[in-house]
């Protein structure tokens, strides 16, 4: 098995070697990732904080890219990357299709995101930190493709660290979630230690009206992430420190929220914990990261997915974490 990786590895970068020598600019196909033994998904880079979006018959993950050197001390994050797959075994890297230094007001720190489509359109939310505030802030990149080219639209954060007063720490306005309610309004939800939420307006590139703070969250840490099932809305996020997956669901996206507990215990190794839920194929899946890759931690963490499962009553059972993963739908 590991030397099935290894020759995996060298062949990138044979590959990758073979094109940085080509003074032109070939066209090379993205590399497929056949997981042996699935879990983590990704295995070649480390990834982190996924967000996730079916769209057609493929289910994509857009994450974060952890590039700490071994025991390394502190985030090293430039860029975000997009993987593919219509099976949930055979990944297609489809590389770091946005950058940091894309984003005009932005001067690092590629932290947690969320894509979603809207109207044939795609909006990437991403957390950075601000070239001229003092803080991290919140920005939006655009695509006719859930594998971009995405641009920002804008040219200036949507949130930005003094739109935030509820605490005093500078990075509070992190981790994006977006959700469109089914009478067409779009929210997004964000934050550290305070969860906020604001409307957005059609366009999806500007708020639309006050920003709020959620009401009824427990030991609320930061990633919150939406979804709905069968007229509940679930709000799941990152509780406590070390961090473990919790949720409280409502019967509207303003609230009023009631927790409703941990579905996804502390992570070995690793103190954050940051998710996305999707349903593929009439089967809902959790995607969240571990440092379950050799020499990972808590700054080389890597991407995983296993299969989620809801109690009669709604509510989510625990989260069975697993080295072998999913298994292909095809």
């Amino acid at each position: 098995m590991l030397r099935t990786k290894f020759i995996f590895i060298i062949s990138a970068l044979v590959l990758i070697a073979a094109c940085n020598k080509d003074s032109g600019t070939p066209v090379v196909e993205p590399p497929i990732i056949t997981n042996i033994n699935h879990n983590p998904i990704i295995k070649h880079i480390f990834t982190a904080d996924p967000g996730a979006l079916v769209h057609g018959d493929s289910v994509y993950i857009y994450t974060g890219h952890d590039e700490q050197v071994y025991n390394g001390n502190g985030y090293v994050m430039n860029d975000w990357h997009v993987f593919s797959s219509n099976d949930l075994e055979n990944w297609i890297d489809h590389g770091a299709v946005l950058e940091v230094s894309e984003f005009s007001w932005a001067k690092g720190d590629a932290w947690a995101s969320q894509c979603i489509e809207r109207d044939g359109k795609f909006y990437w939310y991403i957390c950075a930190e601000h070239r001229t505030i003092a803080g991290k802030a919140i920005g939006v990149a655009m695509s006719d493709s859930p594998t971009g080219p995405f641009t920002d639209p804008v040219g200036a954060a949507l949130v930005t660290n003094n739109m935030t007063t509820a605490t005093n720490i500078f990075w509070d306005d992190i981790d994006p979630t977006v959700f469109i309610d089914d009478d067409g309004q779009a929210y997004m939800f964000w934050g550290n230690t305070v969860c906020y939420y604001a409307k957005l307006k059609d366009n999806m590139i500007e708020l639309d009206g006050p920003i709020h703070q959620v009401q009824g969250l427990q030991r609320f840490t930061e990633a919150p992430y939406l979804h709905k099932k069968e007229g509940t809305y679930y709000l799941t996020y990152s509780e406590g420190w070390p961090e473990k997956t919790a949720y409280a669901t409502a019967d509207s996206l303003t609230g009023v929220w009631e927790y409703k507990g941990v579905i996804n215990e502390a992570i070995e190794n690793c103190g954050t914990n940051h998710q996305a839920i999707i349903e593929f194929e009439n089967q809902p899946y959790f995607i969240y990261h571990t440092a379950g890759l050799p020499t990972g931690g808590d700054y080389r963490r890597s991407v995983c997915i296993d299969s989620m499962f809801y109690n009669t009553d709604g509510t989510i059972q625990s989260i069975n974490r697993t080295r072998t993963g999913v298994k292909s739908i095809r």
